[in-house]
């Protein structure tokens, strides 16, 4: 007998860089959440195809303009070295408060969480980051949010999820899935 998919009801919507987002840490989760019945979507600063830094091939079929958070149910950011373009970007800042505001998830992996730091919703919260050996610049954004950084692969607080990097994709997608679980056991 098959497993039945657990999400099957949701709506998830990635936003990548419209160059060099982290190519495992947007198709890994992206597999694994639609593997588990969610209605995937892809959002850039730009509408069509999308080359990640390792070559993979993603479509962006939303702007940042057009999304609209009523439509999701999760918020996906991806790192990599392109995500940069979201740290002042005022639209990625709208949705990450809009979301957070709906009670939606809203997730980063890598260097993005440093996105939801300059969107604000970071204050008072547990996360992670990735930092590098010599660049430890994410963790100081984060802390100087307000945010305590722990030296974990991926933190939960509330419907806020973030991973600090490329090894962190498989349990960053779990953290998703599980936070999605836990919201709808609290609804039965």
């Amino acid at each position: 007998m098959r497993e039945e998919k657990k999400l099957t009801d949701k709506k998830v919507l990635f936003i990548i860089a419209s160059k060099n987002f982290r190519d495992e840490e947007y198709f890994i989760p992206y597999e694994i959440l639609q593997n588990e019945g969610a209605d995937v979507s892809t959002a850039s600063s730009v509408k069509g195809e999308i080359i990640g830094v390792e070559g993979g091939e993603a479509r962006s079929t939303l702007s940042l303009k057009e999304i609209e958070i009523k439509n999701f149910d999760a918020i996906i950011f991806v790192g990599g070295g392109g995500a940069t373009e979201y740290f002042d970007n005022n639209d990625a800042h709208k949705i990450i408060q809009e979301a957070v505001s709906h009670h939606k998830i809203i997730a980063a992996i890598c260097i993005a969480p440093v996105i939801l730091a300059r969107a604000g919703v970071l204050c008072g919260k547990n996360a992670t980051v990735w930092s590098g050996v010599m660049d430890k610049s994410g963790i100081k954004e984060l802390e100087q949010a307000g945010s305590k950084v722990l030296n974990e692969r991926v933190v939960t607080d509330g419907k806020i999820i973030t991973a600090d990097g490329p090894a962190a994709s498989e349990d960053f997608a779990k953290a998703i899935i599980d936070i999605f679980l836990i919201k709808d056991a609290k609804k039965e």
